[in-house]
């Protein structure tokens, strides 16, 4: 199964190009069961990244379009009344598919934000009083604009907290984008032509086996020493909560794997360490008048913790 799945993140490479650590990132986070919140203006191809590895693991995939007169009955379903049969009938929403784009979250009021993250939390849905529950592969890959804030609802920390990874998408480099431009003009990249490496049954054996790899004692407490500095910190207001550090450990067990090994080192943790965190944390006044981001912050404080030997 291993083969497999490092074939279809070379297979994932070739189709899109520029975003190799996204990708890999990207197909960690689905691996260990968590979810993503992609950032980048429009036109990067976050769209275009997420439905194609719903092809490659031959999942199923929606699209939702936030805006704000969306109604979380509009993600999760609804109760009609069918008069031809006299009885109500359950019209499921898009949230029952095995990976969600949620486009442009922070368009949508609290109210419905609050619909979808409780489903990514509980893997289930009340509708009319009556729960449902989600597949067992249930990825959400939820994007924001950061060049747009006007119509706006920011996402609250607490709610940022149950995303896996924040990922931000850039440009690719001059020859990428040369590339990307080639294949599109020339209509080399079609769905049609994109067929999946993996079934779901494969996909959830290959996570079982991901369970499997090794995370020691001192892998752990490295886990933990950089989750407690978070709090520590006098550049930090908000540090990391327990979620985070389970984020971590899991997220280094899925890189692990993909990089070939069934047992997670300091260097997996500090791969992950700071798209795990950077959504978690939030930065204290005059660090943030001083001009430093968040990212620099994390290097500093993973740097920071002896790495165990």
């Amino acid at each position: 199964m291993k083969t497999e799945i490092i074939s279809l993140l070379e297979k994932y490479e070739e189709r899109i190009l520029g975003q190799r650590l996204n990708l890999k990132l990207l197909l960690s986070a689905i691996l260990s069961g968590g979810h993503v919140l992609l950032e980048g203006v429009p036109g990067t191809g976050k769209t275009q990244m997420v439905r194609t590895l719903a092809g490659l693991l031959g999942g199923s995939f929606n699209r939702i379009q936030f805006t704000p007169d969306l109604l979380p009955s509009d993600i999760t379903g609804s109760t009609i009344y069918n008069m031809k049969e006299s009885s109500f009938q359950t019209l499921k929403g898009p949230i029952f598919t095995n990976i969600l784009l949620a486009d442009e979250i922070n368009r949508t009021p609290a109210k419905t934000q609050a619909a979808l993250l409780e489903a990514m939390e509980e893997k289930q849905v009340t509708i009319q009083g009556e729960t449902y529950h989600l597949p067992d592969v249930f990825f959400v890959v939820a994007t924001q604009n950061p060049i747009e804030f006007e119509g706006t609802y920011p996402l609250p920390e607490a709610q940022q907290d149950r995303f896996l990874f924040k990922l931000y998408i850039d440009f690719p480099s001059f020859d990428e984008e040369r590339n990307v431009l080639k294949m599109v003009i020339e209509n080399s990249f079609e769905e049609s032509q994109l067929t999946s490496i993996l079934d779901m049954e494969t996909f959830i054996a290959v996570r079982k086996e991901i369970e499997k790899v090794t995370l020691s004692e001192t892998v752990l407490g490295y886990i933990l020493q950089i989750v407690r500095r978070t709090r520590e910190s006098e550049s930090i207001r908000f540090g990391a909560s327990t979620r985070a550090g389970i984020s971590i450990g899991k997220a280094a067990q899925a890189w692990a794997y993909l990089s070939g090994r069934d047992y997670v080192t300091p260097d997996d943790i500090k791969m992950v360490a700071k798209p795990a965190l950077r959504h978690r944390l939030q930065l204290s006044p005059h660090i943030e008048l001083e001009g430093a981001t968040v990212d620099q912050i994390i290097e500093e404080l993973v740097g920071s913790v002896p790495v165990p030997r």
